[in-house]
């Protein structure tokens, strides 16, 4: 019987936990993620953010990895740095403008409710949401810049862009084997 009770409790705790970890207020939440990526820590800032989230995490964390010294997410997400503004709730979905103080520029992260628990918006959408309300910002309009690029991509020669790719590609596999064997002297 004690055993049976130990386990109770033991769960509802974890229950208890998991469920009240900040997920109630987006504010907290974008903090904890802003503090698991200035830390580096991908697993705990995977817990903080939707489930779409995660091929971006991936990226970030194999691009972690590849240069392990790189001290680039330690400063982009210093919360010192940054202000935090009040969360602009609309049902699921709550935006929080985050301002860095030095240079006074400011983003707008997307927070979802999911599973209950607000969830920081890191997938690509989001992300690409955040880059074309910084171009409006700055004047620029994105739909134009598309279409461009569109314009230019219809010109480019395919067969000769496929060309550079395989001779990169063979470049790159001579380059891997020449450093194998370096490494087997």
């Amino acid at each position: 019987m004690k055993k049976i009770l130990l386990s109770l409790l033991v769960l509802s705790s974890a229950v208890f936990f998991s469920c009240n970890s900040g997920g109630d207020d987006p504010k907290a939440v974008l903090s904890q993620f802003f503090d698991a990526m200035s830390k580096k820590d991908v697993a705990a800032a995977r817990k903080l953010t939707t489930a779409e989230s995660k091929s971006m995490l991936d990226m970030m964390e194999m691009g972690m990895k590849m240069s392990p010294n790189e001290a680039k997410a330690d400063e982009k997400y210093d919360k010192s740095k940054m202000e935090f503004g009040e969360p602009k709730i609309e049902g699921d979905k709550a935006t929080i403008s985050v301002k860095e103080k030095s240079s006074g520029e400011a983003m707008n992260f997307t927070l979802k409710k999911e599973g209950g628990s607000w969830k920081v918006a890191f997938d690509k959408n989001s992300m690409m949401n955040m880059g074309m309300e910084k171009m409006k910002e700055g004047g620029i309009n994105a739909s134009d810049s598309i279409g461009k690029a569109m314009d230019e991509l219809k010109d480019l020669n395919m067969d000769s862009l496929k060309q550079g790719m395989e001779e990169g590609m063979k470049a790159l596999d001579s380059a891997t084997n020449e450093l194998k064997k370096l490494e087997n002297k």
